[in-house]
Protein backbone atom coordinates (compact mmCIF):
# COMPACT_ATOMS: atom_id res chain seq x y z
CA UNK A 1 0.00 0.00 0.00
CA UNK A 2 1.29 3.25 -0.87
CA UNK A 3 0.87 6.00 1.36
CA UNK A 4 0.12 9.72 -0.32
CA UNK A 5 2.67 12.64 -0.60
CA UNK A 6 2.18 16.36 1.36
CA UNK A 7 0.92 17.68 -1.33
CA UNK A 8 -1.38 14.94 -2.79
CA UNK A 9 -3.21 15.00 1.03
CA UNK A 10 -3.68 18.28 0.58
CA UNK A 11 -5.34 18.37 -2.61
CA UNK A 12 -7.49 15.64 -1.68
CA UNK A 13 -11.01 16.97 -0.46
CA UNK A 14 -11.60 13.50 1.07
CA UNK A 15 -9.21 13.74 3.55
CA UNK A 16 -9.89 17.48 4.68
CA UNK A 17 -13.67 16.97 6.36
CA UNK A 18 -13.63 20.26 8.28
CA UNK A 19 -11.80 22.62 6.01
CA UNK A 20 -15.63 24.15 4.73
CA UNK A 21 -16.80 24.60 7.94
CA UNK A 22 -13.49 26.35 9.06
CA UNK A 23 -14.10 28.77 5.53
CA UNK A 24 -17.63 29.53 6.76
CA UNK A 25 -16.35 30.21 10.81
CA UNK A 26 -13.55 32.19 9.04
CA UNK A 27 -16.36 34.39 6.72
CA UNK A 28 -18.39 34.71 10.09
CA UNK A 29 -15.44 36.28 11.99
CA UNK A 30 -14.73 38.37 9.04
CA UNK A 31 -18.79 39.82 8.97
CA UNK A 32 -18.50 40.15 12.62
CA UNK A 33 -15.73 42.11 12.84
CA UNK A 34 -16.57 45.29 11.85
CA UNK A 35 -19.18 45.55 14.65
CA UNK A 36 -16.45 46.07 16.87
CA UNK A 37 -14.53 49.03 15.37
CA UNK A 38 -14.30 52.12 16.97
CA UNK A 39 -17.55 54.75 16.70
CA UNK A 40 -16.19 58.10 16.93
CA UNK A 41 -19.00 60.95 18.05
CA UNK A 42 -18.69 64.48 17.76
CA UNK A 43 -21.07 66.21 20.45
CA UNK A 44 -21.91 69.93 21.34
CA UNK A 45 -21.34 73.41 20.00
CA UNK A 46 -17.98 72.95 17.91
CA UNK A 47 -16.71 76.39 17.82
CA UNK A 48 -14.94 77.51 14.44
CA UNK A 49 -11.60 78.91 14.84
CA UNK A 50 -11.57 81.47 12.10
CA UNK A 51 -14.93 82.50 13.56
CA UNK A 52 -13.68 82.72 17.25
CA UNK A 53 -10.51 84.37 15.92
CA UNK A 54 -12.46 87.68 14.81
CA UNK A 55 -14.16 88.34 18.68
CA UNK A 56 -12.06 91.03 19.87
CA UNK A 57 -12.39 92.45 23.85
CA UNK A 58 -14.21 95.67 23.96
CA UNK A 59 -15.28 96.26 20.31
CA UNK A 60 -18.07 93.05 20.05
CA UNK A 61 -21.20 92.80 22.34
CA UNK A 62 -22.94 89.83 22.85
CA UNK A 63 -25.38 89.58 19.53
CA UNK A 64 -21.97 89.69 17.42
CA UNK A 65 -21.02 86.65 19.50
CA UNK A 66 -24.24 84.52 18.61
CA UNK A 67 -23.73 85.62 14.96
CA UNK A 68 -20.23 84.26 14.45
CA UNK A 69 -20.26 81.36 17.18
CA UNK A 70 -24.58 80.52 17.41
CA UNK A 71 -25.64 79.92 20.41
CA UNK A 72 -24.52 79.36 23.79
CA UNK A 73 -24.10 75.63 24.97
CA UNK A 74 -24.34 76.63 28.73
CA UNK A 75 -24.95 80.27 30.66
CA UNK A 76 -23.05 81.12 34.33
CA UNK A 77 -25.22 79.93 36.72
CA UNK A 78 -25.19 82.89 38.95
CA UNK A 79 -25.13 85.33 36.25
CA UNK A 80 -25.24 85.29 32.38
CA UNK A 81 -21.84 87.56 32.15
CA UNK A 82 -20.12 84.64 30.97
CA UNK A 83 -21.30 82.02 27.76
CA UNK A 84 -19.56 78.61 27.55
CA UNK A 85 -19.53 76.85 24.07
CA UNK A 86 -18.67 72.90 24.57
CA UNK A 87 -17.22 70.42 22.36
CA UNK A 88 -16.51 66.83 22.98
CA UNK A 89 -14.92 63.85 20.57
CA UNK A 90 -15.59 60.80 21.94
CA UNK A 91 -14.64 57.10 21.28
CA UNK A 92 -16.75 54.33 21.84
CA UNK A 93 -15.33 50.33 21.16
CA UNK A 94 -18.25 47.66 21.19
CA UNK A 95 -20.16 47.79 24.79
CA UNK A 96 -17.12 49.42 26.39
CA UNK A 97 -17.88 52.89 28.36
CA UNK A 98 -17.29 55.91 25.86
CA UNK A 99 -13.13 57.46 26.37
CA UNK A 100 -13.12 61.37 25.37
CA UNK A 101 -10.55 61.78 23.11
CA UNK A 102 -10.39 65.34 23.03
CA UNK A 103 -12.65 68.39 24.50
CA UNK A 104 -12.78 72.11 24.16
CA UNK A 105 -14.54 74.54 26.30
CA UNK A 106 -14.88 78.09 24.79
CA UNK A 107 -15.56 80.74 27.90
CA UNK A 108 -16.60 84.28 26.98
CA UNK A 109 -16.75 86.80 29.60
CA UNK A 110 -19.27 90.06 28.78
CA UNK A 111 -18.48 93.34 30.82
CA UNK A 112 -21.01 95.34 32.43
CA UNK A 113 -22.24 96.89 29.06
CA UNK A 114 -21.88 93.08 26.97
CA UNK A 115 -18.61 93.69 25.66
CA UNK A 116 -16.47 90.79 25.67
CA UNK A 117 -14.25 91.00 28.25
CA UNK A 118 -12.33 87.99 28.08
CA UNK A 119 -11.84 84.46 25.77
CA UNK A 120 -10.60 81.47 27.54
CA UNK A 121 -10.08 78.04 25.99
CA UNK A 122 -10.12 74.75 28.51
CA UNK A 123 -8.90 71.38 26.45
CA UNK A 124 -9.11 67.76 27.83
CA UNK A 125 -6.03 68.34 29.59
CA UNK A 126 -7.62 71.48 32.15
CA UNK A 127 -10.04 69.03 33.44
CA UNK A 128 -10.21 67.19 36.58
CA UNK A 129 -11.66 63.97 38.38
CA UNK A 130 -14.49 64.62 40.64
CA UNK A 131 -15.92 62.42 43.50
CA UNK A 132 -19.90 62.87 43.45
CA UNK A 133 -20.84 63.02 47.05
CA UNK A 134 -23.33 59.65 48.10
CA UNK A 135 -25.03 61.45 50.67
CA UNK A 136 -29.02 62.27 50.25
CA UNK A 137 -31.08 64.79 51.67
CA UNK A 138 -33.84 63.19 53.93
CA UNK A 139 -37.16 63.76 53.34
CA UNK A 140 -39.85 64.46 55.92
CA UNK A 141 -43.15 61.98 56.31
CA UNK A 142 -42.71 58.02 56.42
CA UNK A 143 -42.06 55.88 53.84
CA UNK A 144 -44.55 53.30 52.77
CA UNK A 145 -43.70 49.95 52.08
CA UNK A 146 -44.49 47.80 48.95
CA UNK A 147 -47.55 46.09 50.57
CA UNK A 148 -49.08 49.74 51.84
CA UNK A 149 -48.17 50.96 48.72
CA UNK A 150 -50.61 48.08 46.84
CA UNK A 151 -53.47 47.69 49.01
CA UNK A 152 -53.47 51.56 50.24
CA UNK A 153 -56.24 52.98 48.63
CA UNK A 154 -58.26 49.83 48.97
CA UNK A 155 -61.74 51.66 49.97
CA UNK A 156 -60.86 55.12 49.17
CA UNK A 157 -63.13 54.92 45.43
CA UNK A 158 -67.03 55.93 45.35
CA UNK A 159 -68.98 53.39 43.50
CA UNK A 160 -69.27 54.63 39.60
CA UNK A 161 -72.23 55.26 39.82
CA UNK A 162 -72.40 57.46 43.29
CA UNK A 163 -74.15 60.97 42.94
CA UNK A 164 -71.95 64.01 43.06
CA UNK A 165 -73.45 66.01 46.06
CA UNK A 166 -71.53 68.90 46.51
CA UNK A 167 -72.04 71.19 43.32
Amino acid sequence: MKLPTAAESLASPQRRPGRPLLIVAFCAGLAWLPGCAADVTVRGNAVDKDNLAQLQNGVHDRGKVRELLGSPTNVATFSNETWYYVSQKEQTVAFSKAKALSRQVIAISFNGSGQVAEIKTYTLADGREIDPVDRKTPTPGREFSIIEQLIGNLGRFEGAGAEDSGL
